[in-house]
């Protein structure tokens, strides 16, 4: 019989055999915990200064409330019935804390008093916002007779900007993972990248498999100003193809005129290789195996770029003892002085310029002449 009726039966008749304390009863669970935002309401709002601010977020709290102010308009949201919105500052704090450490989203969400869940949504829902709002806004040329200057300056002139590329690790994706696997021997997805002569991001490629030669990335992306064809000369490595408007070292048996320029070009370019150290640096989620989608770590590399030249631009202080490791691939290896500007290099799987291109003589200048404020 109580087969026929757990086969018959509705839902009336399972409220009946509810009733009839033939059921037992499932308790309800909460559907959310009880969570506390003490550390970010009291702590970080009211008593860190500039300098917490700086080691935490990688900027300051001027620079932090200006970045909450541009993304307003596509972060604010409603509050409902059920539960009060995270605040734009909220959303903004949690994404740069997992962008600028390597916590899980758990640790990340304890911290902030929200669910592992909003974490990964703060931290898309920035990325998202960002690019919309602020990539073309940011990651641009601007004065190109200040940078044409700057790079003059450092000894290479009318140059417009250094190129490279470098290998963000990733998780081995579900399918073509063997496309991912770079020369080093890890899955990662390559950005390449032009920047300026103070280590600012002026034109991005991300997305393609760290199997990729830069060369082809190269040839598949056509860089640009705006709808403007780079009109000037940029500065890249032997794996670049040599074009009119684009230098790159001499090989084989050189002469003195071509070993200066060499010393000369590797001077300037060493200027994205700094970059991309600071990036990794300052974001350090770029140092570990990401756990995003395929199609979603692209957004979180330009993302990280693009607040990377804000910070370069707001003058925020880059300090050394972000790059600190006690193991893996990246870690600090000299600093020197560039144009009056302090630049610290890090190994981060890119090799440097003067150990690839410059014959040892001029390594030995190098060190003499341009190396008097750090070590090679």
């Amino acid at each position: 019989m109580d087969t026929e009726l757990s086969q018959t039966a509705g839902p009336c008749a399972l409220e009946i055999l509810l009733v009839m304390g033939q059921v037992l009863a499932i308790e309800r669970r909460f559907w959310a915990r009880e969570t506390s935002t003490d550390w970010w309401d009291r702590i970080v709002l009211q008593v860190w200064d500039d300098s917490q601010w700086l080691r935490n977020f990688r900027m300051r709290k001027g620079t932090f409330m200006e970045l909450c102010d541009l993304l307003s308009l596509a972060l604010k949201c409603h509050n409902t019935k059920m539960r009060a919105a995270l605040t734009v500052e909220k959303q903004v704090e949690i994404a740069l804390w997992k962008l600028a450490t390597p916590d899980s989203y758990r640790s990340v969400g304890n911290q902030s008093g929200v669910g592992k869940s909003s974490v990964g949504a703060a931290v898309m829902q920035e990325a998202k916002a960002i690019i919309k709002l602020l990539l073309r806004k940011v990651v641009t040329l601007g004065n190109v007779q200040v940078i044409v200057d700057g790079f003059a300056a450092m000894g290479f002139p009318n140059c417009g900007g250094a190129i490279d590329g470098t290998h963000i690790p990733i998780l081995a994706p579900e399918h073509q993972g063997t496309q991912y696997i770079n020369c080093k021997g890890y899955f990662s997805m390559v950005l390449q990248a032009l920047v300026d002569h103070k280590g600012c991001f002026t034109n991005i490629h991300v997305g393609w498999p760290g199997r990729v030669h830069d060369a082809r990335v190269f040839r598949n992306q056509k860089i640009t100003v705006g709808d403007v064809e780079m009109p000037i000369v940029i500065l890249g490595d032997p794996a670049y193809l040599l074009m009119p408007w684009l230098m790159k070292p001499y090989t084989g048996s050189l002469d003195s005129g071509q070993e200066l320029f060499n010393y000369r070009l590797s001077k300037c370019r060493m200027v994205v290789e700094c970059a991309f150290g600071h990036l990794k640096a300052r974001w350090r989620t770029l140092l570990t195996h990401s756990d995003l989608s395929q199609t979603n770590v692209p957004f979180v590399i330009a993302v990280c770029c693009v607040i990377h030249s804000l910070c370069e631009r707001k003058g925020e202080t880059f300090m050394v003892w972000f790059g600190r490791r006690t193991g893996g691939r990246e870690r600090p290896l000299n600093t020197f002085q560039c144009n009056d500007s302090l630049l610290v290099g890090l190994s981060t799987g890119v090799e440097w310029a003067g150990a690839r291109s410059l014959p040892p003589g001029v390594l030995t200048r190098l060190g003499e002449e341009d190396m008097e404020h750090g070590e090679w």
